[in-house]
């Protein structure tokens, strides 16, 4: 006991030690389901996302979050994951590509019109897609093309002009 003292350790015997957590959570709300994140506050949502959550279908395009790859919703708005600290999360509704279909299965109406409209070209890029035309759709329920080419998403295989036509399927704008 003696030595335990002299190290600073608690000598309690009676089982009244109650730990103290090392910090805070922040709490968040990821496609629907409760999370509290314990580590480091400065971890990039992205990180959060691909690494503890295993939800990888939003990529890394940069570190700077400029070509759409790494876009998600949050609380309604797309945002970019990378420049997203968790810090700001707390309280957050995060939906990924991976939360957009419905609970019984069913596609959100832009996935199934990126089928429909074969909007789909490597792949890598279609997630961000997605988040940011939601958002679009949600801001704008009938976009023109103006509004889909001013969206920050690149697509190295050329699928643009495909994209274009999935989101205004999705608006039942004709084409």
């Amino acid at each position: 006991m003696q030595q335990a003292q002299a190290q600073g350790l608690p000598t309690a015997t009676t089982g009244d030690v109650t730990p103290e957590p090392v910090r805070e959570g922040i709490d968040l709300i990821v496609n629907g389901e409760r999370f509290r994140h314990t580590g480091d506050p400065l971890m990039p949502l992205l990180w959060y996302l691909r690494d503890v959550l295993r939800l990888t279908g939003t990529k890394l395009g940069d570190a700077h979050g400029e070509d759409g790859y790494d876009l998600v919703l949050v609380n309604g708005k797309a945002v970019s994951a990378i420049k997203r600290p968790m810090a700001r999360l707390a309280g957050a509704r995060v939906t990924t590509v991976e939360g957009l279909a419905h609970a019984d299965g069913s596609l959100h109406p832009l996935q199934q019109a990126f089928i429909d409209e074969d909007a789909i070209g490597c792949g890598y890029c279609t997630p961000g897609w997605l988040i940011a035309g939601i958002d679009l759709l949600t801001r704008k329920p009938k976009p023109s093309d103006e509004d889909i080419d001013k969206l920050p998403n690149r697509c190295r295989c050329g699928v643009q002009t495909r994209v274009r036509r999935a989101i205004k399927r999705a608006a039942g704008v004709k084409a």
